[in-house]
């Protein structure tokens, strides 16, 4: 139970990666905010949170996008909790409206912009929310969700990599100045098969398959079990000397990169 007396916040919990993670962190008993932009399916990963572990979970609607959503997020897991030990910053989706993949000199700005207030922004915005407590405790956990995306530059998601790269940027930076206050800030680099994997393995099946071939695993991770158990490893006190690191819990796909190659659509 690696986890007792601990309280974490994971955004984007509504499905993939932050369910994963939400799951693992509660079997090793730790109690639960979790949000997602999606208010019924964060309430039905809450329900079996609570079921399969008999964890402490408390739930809510945020869109990490709007700054205002993200404090009351903080202070909802403040009210029912009182403090919050470990952030987990996950949450991720692509604009409303946007037209799919394009290249550098045909990203539209309202995409750049939209991404930058999904990752990095967002994730600075709850960092900053959450530091009061962790200083006042001089015990903290910061874990950023980013991509070998943005540390490989695939093409045709510079909108996303822009993003995702800023956030691992924040990480090593919140890392330097926080480590005297026992805060540790540290960055995933996933590679999960979650539903958006299995869409894309669906739309873009022989890129897909190429990208197994140069995974040395030979598979995607499991959000829970593959991905969770690192994040639990960086949300645990086994952590207390690690910080500002990148880790690619990717299967080795990042060791000499995974083909990337999605067409893009006519804009």
């Amino acid at each position: 139970m690696r986890m007792k007396d601990r309280v974490a916040l994971v955004t984007g919990a509504g499905a993939g990666i932050g369910e994963g993670i939400a799951r693992r962190l509660a079997s090793e008993g730790a109690a639960l905010w979790l949000a997602d932009v999606n208010g019924e399916a964060v309430e039905r990963v809450a329900e079996a949170i609570r079921s399969d572990f008999a964890a402490e979970v408390g739930f809510g609607r945020s869109n990490v996008t709007k700054p205002d959503e993200v404090g009351g997020m903080v202070r909802a897991a403040h009210a029912r909790f009182g403090r919050v030990d470990v952030l987990v910053n996950n949450a991720w989706g692509q604009r409303p409206g946007r037209r799919g993949h394009a290249g550098v000199e045909a990203v539209a700005d309202e995409d750049v912009e939209w991404a930058m207030r999904m990752a990095p922004q967002a994730a600075l915005w709850a960092m900053q929310a959450v530091f009061p407590g962790m200083r006042q405790r001089r015990w903290g956990r910061v874990i950023n969700l980013c991509s070998l995306n943005g540390v490989n530059a695939h093409p045709y998601s510079v909108d996303y990599n822009m993003a995702k790269e800023a956030l691992r940027t924040l990480t090593r930076t919140a890392a330097r100045e926080w480590a005297p206050h026992g805060i540790c800030c540290n960055a995933i680099c996933p590679g999960a098969a979650t539903d958006a994997y299995r869409r894309y393995a669906a739309a873009q099946p022989e890129n897909a398959a190429e990208m197994l071939r140069f995974n040395p695993m030979g598979r995607m991770g499991d959000p829970e079990t593959d991905i969770g158990g690192v994040a639990l490893f960086l949300a645990s006190e086994d952590c207390r000397y690690l910080t500002g690191n990148t880790l690619f819990v990717d299967g080795g796909s990042h060791i000499n990169g995974v083909p990337w190659l999605p067409q893009p659509k006519p804009r």
